[in-house]
C-alpha cells in the first residue's frame, strides 16, 4: 500500500495509477456536463451523469456520488430560482417520494450488482422514452398523478440516482409550465438526494465512494464550474436544443451501462 497517499483513488496502488487518473478525468467530465445541463434545462444532472458514473465507479458508489452531487447542484440553483418554485406541488411530490425511497433502499441489499446496472440503464432509457411519447398528451392535473410521480421518483432516485424521468413524465403529461417546473425540481432533487443518502446508509445499502479527499474536492469543483458554464450557455442555447442534447447523451450512457451489466452476468 506504499505510495497510496499519491493515488487519486484511496486504497489503490501505484500500478493502477494511470488507469485511476483517466477514470477520474472521465468522472469529472461527466459531473461537469451533467451540472451544466442541470442549469440549462432545470434537470438532467443525474440523467447525464448517472449512467457514466455507474459505468466508471460501479452501481453503489456511482449512485451515492450522484445523490451527493445532486444535493450540491440543486442547492446552488435553488438560491437563484426560489421565487418561481411551486411549493404546493413540491410538497406532494416530495412527501410521496420519501415513501418510494424506502423500498428503493431495501432492494439494493438483495439485487446483484450486474442486474442493478442493467436496471439503472433500462430505467433511464424507459423514463426518457415515456417522456418523449407523452409530449402530445394533455392530462388534467390530479393528486393521484402527483402521488404516482413522487413514489416512482423516490424509488428510481434511490436505486438509480435518477428521479427526474418520473417527474418529467408528470410535468409533460399535465403541461406544467417549464419555468415553474425547472424551479420546483431544485428543492425536489435536494430533498430526494439527501433522503436517498440517509436511507441507503441507514439500511447498509451504501458505501462511501473509494476516492481520496482531493478527488472529492475536484468533483465538487466540477459541479460548481458546470453550473457556471450552464449559466453562460442558458443565455445562448435554445431550450429545445439543450433538451435534445440531454436526451442523446443520456440514452448513450444508459445503453453503455446496460451493456456493462450484461457482460458481468
Amino acid at each position: 500500500m506504499g505510495g497510496s497517499s499519491t493515488s487519486l483513488i484511496a486504497g489503490k496502488n501505484r500500478n493502477e495509477f494511470s488507469i485511476d487518473v483517466w477514470t477520474i478525468v472521465l468522472v469529472l467530465v461527466a459531473v461537469l456536463v451533467g451540472s451544466s445541463m442541470q442549469r440549462v434545462t432545470g434537470m438532467g444532472f443525474a440523467l447525464v451523469a448517472a449512467p457514466f458514473l455507474v459505468l466508471l465507479l460501479g452501481p453503489i458508489e456511482g449512485i451515492v456520488l450522484i445523490n451527493a452531487c445532486a444535493v450540491l447542484t440543486a442547492s446552488v440553483i435553488l438560491a437563484r430560482v426560489v421565487r418561481e418554485v411551486d411549493w404546493r406541488r413540491y410538497g406532494v411530490l416530495a412527501a410521496w417520494a420519501l415513501v418510494g425511497i424506502i423500498p428503493g433502499a431495501l432492494i439494493l441489499n438483495v439485487v446483484s450488482l450486474a442486474w442493478l446496472e442493467i436496471s439503472i440503464g433500462v430505467m433511464v432509457a424507459v423514463g426518457l422514452g415515456v417522456s418523449l411519447s407523452l409530449r402530445r398528451v394533455a392530462l388534467k392535473d390530479r393528486p393521484v398523478y402527483r402521488v404516482i410521480a413522487g413514489v416512482l421518483a423516490g424509488f428510481m432516485n434511490t436505486t438509480a440516482g435518477v428521479g427526474g424521468p418520473a417527474a418529467s413524465v408528470y410535468a409533460v403529461a399535465t403541461h406544467w409550465p417549464q419555468r415553474s417546473f425547472a424551479a420546483t425540481m431544485q428543492p425536489f432533487f435536494l430533498t430526494l438526494g439527501a433522503a436517498s443518502l440517509l436511507a441507503k446508509f441507514a439500511t447498509g445499502a451504501a458505501i462511501t465512494p473509494n476516492l481520496s479527499g482531493t478527488v472529492l474536492l475536484l468533483i465538487a469543483a466540477a459541479c460548481l464550474i458546470g453550473l457556471v458554464v450552464g449559466e453562460l450557455l442558458s443565455r445562448v442555447v435554445e431550450p429545445h436544443i439543450a433538451r435534445r442534447m440531454l436526451i442523446v447523451v443520456a440514452f448513450v450512457g444508459a445503453v453503455a451501462t446496460i451493456i456493462r451489466g450484461l457482460t458481468e452476468l
